[in-house]
C-alpha cells in the first residue's frame, strides 16, 4: 500500500475518505496498523468459535470478555498505548491456538490461520495484510457492509463492557460477537445475507442497551430529575469522564469524607440522575462542556481527571501528570489504574494528588442544568403528555443527539434546537447536546421543554418513550409527532443507528456528514429502505418535518 495507514470508522475522518497519514483522533499509524491486527486476530478467534458454537459448545467467558474489550480498545479515542496493542495481540494469539485445538478440522480464512509474530516489528510487517483495504479486488459493496458489521459490533462491545462490569451480561450478545465477525471473513455470503447480518447487529445493538440500562437502573435505581452545577466550587477536585457508572462509585466511596468534590464530565454528566450516586453530597456537579473542548479546558487545572471510557485526546504537558485512564483507555506515558482480581480499583494516587493541588480556590456563582429524564421519570408524565398533544399545547417531538466532534458544520444541532417552536419538546441524548444544553428552553404544557434522556446508550429509553407513547396514541412509532435527528462520530453512534433501523424507525436524518464506509449502493439501500436522509439546513429540515407531522 502506498500509505502508511487506513482508517475510516469514525466521522471526521480525513477528507471524509480516510486517514492515511495520522488519525485526525491522534493515533498514529504504528497504532492504527496494530489495531488492524488485533482486529484480524479477533475475526481468526471468531471463525474458530463459530464452528464450536455450530456443534452446540459454548465459549468460554473469559474468551468473551477479551474480545469484547479488544474490539472496544480500537474503538475512535480510546487507546493509544503501543504496548497495550502489542500485549494484546500476543494473548490474542493464545486463544486463538487453544481455539483452534479444540474447533473441527476444515478450511478455515486467512484470518484463522494466520500465526501472530512475537515483536512489534514483525507485527507491523504483518498488519498489512489485516488493512482493510488490503484486497484490492473486493466488492466495494461487500466491504461496506463488513465495515458496517465490524464497527457496529465496536459500538456494542462499549456498551457491552459497562454492563459486565456491573455483573449484567447478555448470551446472546456474548455469543454473537463470534458470529458477526466470523461474517465479515466469509467470502461465501452473498450482499443479501451480508445485509441480514447488519440488521442482526442493531438487534444485538437494542439487546446490549437493554442490559446495559437493566444494570443500570437495577444498581443505582432509575434517574430522576436533577438539577446540576456546571461552575465549579472551592476545594481539592477530581473530573471523571466517560461512561462507566461503577468507575463512579468507587471514586465516590473512596473520596467520601476526605474533602475533595468529584466532577463528572462529558457523558458521565446523566450519572447524576441515578439515586444510588447522586446521595453523594460531594457528587457536586459537572465540569466542562464537549468531549472535544477537553485539552483547552483541562489546561492548568489544579485537580484531577480521570478518564474511564472513551473520547480521550492527546493530553498536553501541563496536565499530563494529572490524568489517569481506567478500563480498557490508555495513552503511551498515562498512568492506568488497573481492576483486581475481585472487582475493584484503588484511586489512591488520584486522590493522593487532587489533595497535593489543593483545587480551586474560590466557589462560582452556581449555574444549574436538568438532567435524569430517562424513560421511567419521562413515562411517568405519559399521561400529561399525550393530553398535552390532543389538546394541541404540544405540537411536535424532536429527538436531536448523538456523538459531538469538533468538525464545522456541528453548529447544524445548536442553530436547529434554537429554532424548533415553543410548542415542541426536545429529546436529547449522548454527548451531542453540550451543543444546546445550557441554553433556556423553558416550559410547554407545564413540561420542561428540553429533556436529557441520558448517555448515548439511553438510546434505548428514547425507543422505550416512543413505543410507549405509540401504544397510548393507538397508532406505530412511525406515526408519531417525532423527528429524529442523529450526529454521530464515533462506533456506539454506528450500533444506535443500526438498533434503530433494526426496529424498524425511519426517515432518521443523519450528518453532518455520511460515513466514508458506506458504498453508494449500501446508502441507496438505506435510503430506499428506511428513508434516511442527510441534514441539509436547520431551517429546511425543521419546515420538512413540521410540515410531514401536519
Amino acid at each position: 500500500m502506498e500509505h502508511s495507514m487506513f482508517c475510516y470508522q469514525c466521522e471526521q475522518t480525513f477528507g471524509g475518505k480516510g486517514c492515511t497519514k495520522s488519525g485526525v483522533c491522534g493515533k498514529t499509524p504504528e497504532i492504527a496498523n496494530l489495531q488492524d491486527l488485533l482486529i484480524y486476530q479477533l475475526k481468526g478467534i471468531s471463525c474458530y468459535a463459530k464452528s464450536l458454537i455450530d456443534q452446540g459448545e459454548i465459549i468460554d467467558k473469559a474468551i468473551v470478555e477479551f474480545v469484547e474489550n479488544g474490539l472496544f480498545t480500537t474503538l475512535t479515542n480510546v487507546n493509544f498505548d503501543v504496548d497495550v496493542h502489542v500485549r494484546l495481540i500476543k494473548e490474542s494469539q493464545k486463544i486463538k491456538e487453544e481455539l483452534r485445538r479444540q474447533a473441527p478440522h476444515g478450511r478455515y480464512p486467512e484470518a484463522a490461520t494466520y500465526n501472530a509474530s512475537h515483536t512489534k516489528e514483525d507485527m507491523l510487517k504483518d498488519a498489512v495484510q489485516a488493512g482493510i483495504m488490503f484486497d484490492q479486488d473486493l466488492n466495494e459493496d461487500i466491504r461496506s457492509l463488513r465495515s458496517t458489521i465490524l464497527y457496529g459490533l465496536k459500538g456494542i462491545s462499549a456498551y457491552g463492557h459497562q454492563a459486565r462490569f456491573l455483573n449484567y451480561n447478555s448470551d446472546q450478545v456474548d455469543q454473537y460477537y463470534f458470529l458477526g465477525l466470523e461474517a465479515t471473513t466469509n467470502d461465501e455470503l452473498t450482499l443479501e445475507e451480508l445485509i441480514r447480518v447488519v440488521m442482526r447487529v442493531g438487534n444485538m445493538s437494542v439487546e446490549v442497551m437493554k442490559v446495559l440500562d437493566d444494570a443500570n437502573t437495577t444498581t443505582y435505581h432509575n434517574p430522576s430529575p436533577h438539577s446540576v452545577n456546571t461552575n465549579p466550587q472551592k476545594g481539592p477536585f477530581i473530573i471523571i469522564s466517560g461512561h462507566d457508572l461503577r468507575d463512579l462509585e468507587m471514586l465516590l466511596e473512596q473520596t467520601e469524607d476526605k474533602g475533595i468534590n468529584i466532577y463528572t464530565h462529558g457523558e458521565m454528566l446523566p450519572a447524576h440522575g441515578y439515586p444510588g450516586l447522586k446521595k453523594y453530597k460531594h457528587l457536586v456537579g459537572n465540569y466542562g462542556s464537549a468531549w472535544q473542548n477537553q485539552q483547552k479546558e483541562f489546561d492548568g487545572i489544579p485537580g484531577c481527571i480521570l478518564m474511564t471510557t472513551n473520547c480521550l485526546m492527546r493530553p498536553r504537558e501541563t496536565y499530563e501528570d494529572r490524568i489517569f485512564t481506567t478500563n480498557v483507555v490508555g495513552w503511551e506515558g498515562i498512568k492506568n489504574i488497573a481492576v483486581s482480581e475481585d472487582g475493584t480499583k484503588d484511586f489512591t494516587q488520584i486522590i493522593n494528588k487532587a489533595l497535593e493541588l489543593g483545587g480551586f480556590k474560590e466557589d462560582h456563582q452556581a449555574k444549574e442544568i436538568m438532567v435524569g429524564f430517562g424513560h421511567h421519570a419521562t413515562l411517568s408524565h405519559a399521561e400529561a403528555i399525550v393530553n398535552a398533544v390532543k389538546e394541541g399545547k404540544v405540537r411536535h417531538f424532536f429527538l436531536i443527539g448523538g456523538c459531538d466532534g469538533a468538525r464545522p458544520g456541528r453548529n447544524y444541532y445548536t442553530d436547529f434546537a434554537k429554532q424548533v417552536p415553543e410548542d415542541c419538546i426536545i429529546l436529547t441524548l449522548a454527548c451531542g447536546k453540550y451543543r444546546f444544553n445550557k441554553l433556556e428552553f423553558g416550559t410547554v404544557a407545564g413540561l420542561p421543554r428540553l429533556l436529557d434522556i441520558g448517555q448515548c446508550n439511553d438510546a434505548y429509553s428514547a425507543v422505550r418513550i416512543a413505543t410507549a407513547l405509540a401504544d397510548a396514541f393507538d397508532t406505530d412509532v412511525n406515526s408519531l409527532p417525532l423527528s429524529i435527528i442523529l450526529s454521530w462520530y464515533e462506533q456506539k453512534a454506528v450500533a444506535d443507528l443500526l438498533a434503530l433501523l433494526s426496529l424498524g424507525i425511519n426517515g432518521i436524518r443523519l450528518g453532518p456528514s455520511l460515513p466514508a464506509f458506506i458504498s453508494p449502493n449500501v446508502l441507496q439501500y438505506l435510503v430506499e429502505t428506511f428513508a434516511i436522509k442527510p441534514i441539509s439546513t436547520p431551517e429546511d429540515d425543521l419546515k420538512s418535518a413540521l410540515k410531514q407531522a401536519n
